[in-house]
């Protein structure tokens, strides 16, 4: 049975894949009609790739846990579109999994050595988190500026990314999230 360790991707490929999966997802805000599904396929596309990253790029334990729970959150919402559950039921439950993004988005960017990586993460991070706090009352458009920063920074990381060299701080984690930490039983 292949070892889940032994599976490698360059993390260029890894940063450049959510871009081209993502795309679509962008430019159907402009042109598609609201309430059409297609674009809810490329965006589970686009979620799932991004468990790569977050795999790779350096954070604590906890700030991928957030990052995974995005993901999850996402591809829910995604699913349950494409199965016609109404925006008004899948809207929320995005806008949860984008304040988990944010965490993740921010708090792996601060571990990068690149500071043009650092500033994207933040601003991406904090105002796809940020529009989850007042989407209940400003509009939509008003997220389409973090879709664009995502895709920037993902561009930055496929171009940039270095790890900053030091071990995030995981002294006060658990370790649950940890499988190497979980012994081998014969």
């Amino acid at each position: 049975m292949p070892d889940a360790r032994d599976i490698h991707l360059g993390f260029r490929t890894l940063a450049i894949l959510p871009i081209v999966l993502f795309l679509p997802t962008l430019v159907s805000f402009a042109v598609a009609e609201h309430g059409v599904v297609w674009p809810e396929y490329t965006g589970v596309l686009f979620h799932l790739a991004i468990l790569f990253l977050i795999a790779r790029m350096e954070a604590p334990v906890w700030a991928k846990a957030a990052g995974y729970s995005w993901i999850a959150l996402d591809v829910l919402t995604g699913i349950l579109a494409i199965n016609g559950v109404t925006h008004d039921l899948t809207w929320p439950i995005r806008l949860g999994g984008h304040v988990f993004a944010g965490i993740w988005i921010a708090v792996s960017s601060a571990f990068a050595h690149r500071p043009v990586i650092r500033v994207l993460g933040a601003l991406t991070g904090v105002w796809l988190a940020g529009y989850s706090f007042v989407g209940n009352v400003a509009p939509e458009e008003a997220l389409y500026p973090a879709g664009l920063l995502i895709v920037v920074w993902f561009g930055a990381l496929a171009l940039r990314y270095e790890p900053a060299g030091r071990p995030p701080d995981t002294s006060a984690d658990l370790h649950l999230l940890d499988a190497r930490r979980i012994p081998d039983h014969p």
